[in-house]
């Protein structure tokens, strides 16, 4: 098998952002890569994304669920919030009707 071949997904994510630092695509699926195994690394590449590419709307469910899942409720609301917006002034429904639901679940939980 080739080198290529073998990359794992966080390395040939991380290539794509060497090639291109303002890739939206390897910024989202590093931070979904390294949720689980290195959150604060995640969380800059989704932080990127909200601060330089607000309109990258599927940032907003994950960077919310991810706040949640690290107890800064308060921040994942304003996340999702603000993800309610931009979802509807791009006529987004189904990912509108998303942050929705995660927003009452994350109301519920307080």
């Amino acid at each position: 098998m080739s080198p290529e071949v073998e990359k794992t997904r966080r390395e040939f994510l991380e290539d794509a952002l060497r090639n291109d630092p303002n890739n939206t695509f390897a910024h989202y699926g590093l931070a979904m890569e390294l949720v689980n195994s290195d959150p604060a690394a995640s969380w800059s590449h989704f932080e990127f994304l909200l601060q330089h590419h607000p309109e990258y709307a599927a940032t907003y469910y994950q960077a919310g669920a991810f706040l949640a899942k690290q107890g800064r409720l308060d921040e994942a609301r304003k996340v999702l919030t603000a993800g309610v917006e931009i979802t509807g002034r791009q006529g987004k429904q189904h990912a509108q009707s998303e942050l929705f639901a995660a927003l009452e679940d994350l109301n519920d939980r307080l």
